[in-house]
């Protein structure tokens, strides 16, 4: 920066760094406009996620529903990738932010995904007017449709409440209802293969107005607190370098490939 530019300089430096989500200055901190000691106390978890990512406050029954979605997401076991590795992580000598980040970088498209991908999916639904042909055209790509079956339950014990409050939510005019019809028409289309958490979480966030690349930011954020409480029992639990597998199990000796 050029000295003799002054307050030009200063000024391009503040633009660089402009946001709408947050202001803090001495003695201020808003968040989308709103002073933090007017949410402290008053707005829950959920809401003031919906403000910060909207950027406006959402009704009492639109936060309930983003906030059961983010209840159904939080945990599912060492069965999940995310979590055996931030307990193994938390073994190793770092801290709990770094198992939280080591769990939290698994979450990816195969493992992490499904809720971002059903929301696409849904959408194409909608726009096609053509459930079946959308179907036929997401399976020539692959044959898991995103949001639909489990490989550990014969049906997610998080589908039924979950559809329950959309239903309740879409008779009574909190959403529309379109994308949660979308979502059973695939389901029939496809049965006995049931929707799962992805697929009823991702209805829940596709009818709140929620862009797909958020659904999987949000099941991110829901599953790191998860995440959180396993790291820190694995902490209290005295063991060192956790491998994947009991040190009595050794990994089976596959042969090498024979020289070309």
């Amino acid at each position: 920066m050029n000295p003799a530019d002054g307050g030009a300089g200063m000024e391009a430096v503040a633009d660089w760094w402009g946001t709408a989500v947050s202001r803090v200055a001495p003695d201020v901190i808003e968040l989308r406009g709103r002073p933090v000691q007017e949410l402290i106390g008053r707005a829950g978890f959920a809401e003031v996620v919906w403000l910060l990512l909207r950027g406006e406050t959402p009704g009492e029954r639109e936060a309930a529903l983003l906030e059961a979605a983010l209840v159904a997401g939080v945990d599912h076991g060492p069965h999940a990738p995310s979590i055996a590795v931030a307990r193994m992580a938390i073994t190793c000598g770092v801290g709990l932010n770094n198992a939280i980040a080591t769990g939290v970088n698994l979450l990816g498209d195969v493992h992490g995904g499904a809720g971002e991908q059903c929301v696409e999916l849904l959408q194409d639904v909608l726009a096609s007017g053509d459930a079946a042909g959308t179907v036929r055209r997401w399976r020539a790509r692959d044959k898991y449709l995103p949001g639909f079956g489990h490989r550990f339950h014969t049906r997610d014990p998080r589908r039924d409440p979950l559809l329950a409050l959309v239903d309740a939510a879409a008779a009574d005019g909190v959403v529309a209802g379109a994308h949660v019809r979308a979502a059973r028409e695939v389901e029939e289309l496809i049965a006995p293969v049931p929707m799962n958490v992805d697929g009823a979480t991702a209805v829940i966030y596709a009818e709140l107005g929620f862009p797909a690349p958020l659904a999987r930011g949000l099941f991110v954020l829901s599953r790191s607190v998860g995440i959180l409480a396993h790291a820190w029992e694995e902490s209290g639990q005295g063991r060192r370098n956790k491998g994947p597998i009991p040190p009595f199990v050794q990994p089976t000796h596959l042969s090498p490939d024979p020289p070309m």
